[in-house]
């Protein structure tokens, strides 16, 4: 790896983890840099999940005070984060790479309009207002798709989580961007571990990720609500489709 590439990967994984930590779609940051590299796609996918791990704790830890008092809800939806993380994970390693690459450039898409319509989606959720505290029966079975998504492919995990959790909870946004955090973490976390033992990640770019995910998720829970959004969306956005273009025309 030449230095310049490992300092690209670096800041990357700086941009992505800081960004998982205000909204999420940080891997739409590092998959492309990592494709761009000549990394397949399912090595560079795994590798960047268990590099973005540590980051997403990170995230979690800065956001610690409005997670308080979450305990319950942080708990029951956690262990369905934690379940559909394992089946996602299990599809990733056991399905055939074909599978993997022609999927994820419309997850990718999805991502990207999810991003784009983030601030209205996020508007609607807050002027529902509903009662319900717990967010009611389904929340969990969200919880669970949610967490499988992320453990097949992480990108925009974090935006459906909290578009998701802002239609159901009756709470401060920064609190649920609080629960948020700690449910991709635990669905980030274990995906890493069984890509670790059932997959062939990358392990110079998995350190690379962490170092800057970790920094940057930090950085990012601290400093990340004085950034314009509609900047940093249009740059995620744009990152993200060319990712699809490279992938789609890497099939063609």
């Amino acid at each position: 790896m030449e230095l310049w590439e490992a300092a690209l990967i670096l800041l990357a994984g700086m941009a992505a983890g800081g960004i998982n930590a205000v909204a999420g779609s940080g891997t739409l940051f590092t998959f492309p840099v990592l494709l761009a590299l000549g990394y397949p796609p399912v090595v560079a996918t795994v590798s960047n999940s268990i590099g973005l791990a540590p980051g997403s704790f990170s995230g979690t830890w800065a956001y610690r005070r409005e997670l308080a008092g979450q305990r319950a809800r942080a708990l029951r939806l956690g262990v369905m984060s934690f379940l559909g993380a394992v089946t996602g994970a299990l599809l990733l390693v056991s399905l055939p790479p074909g599978v993997f690459e022609s999927v994820v450039p419309f997850m990718i898409g999805l991502a990207c309009v999810l991003i784009i319509l983030q601030p209205r989606i996020t508007a609607w959720a807050r002027a529902r207002r509903p009662s319900r505290r717990d967010g009611g029966a389904l929340l969990p079975l969200g919880a669970y798709g949610a967490g499988t998504y992320g453990g097949y492919f992480a990108a925009a995990q974090g935006i459906i989580l909290l578009s998701m959790l802002g239609m159901a909870i009756d709470d401060d946004l920064q609190r649920i961007n609080a629960l948020k955090n700690f449910l991709t973490t635990i669905a980030n976390t274990t995906a890493a571990v069984f890509y670790i033992v059932l997959a062939s990640p990358a392990w110079p770019v998995v350190g690379l990720i962490a170092a800057g995910a970790i920094t940057g998720g930090y950085l990012g829970a601290r400093f990340g609500r004085k950034l314009s959004p509609t900047a940093l969306r249009v740059c995620v956005v744009i990152v993200g489709l060319a990712a699809a273009v490279q992938l789609l025309m890497g099939r063609v």
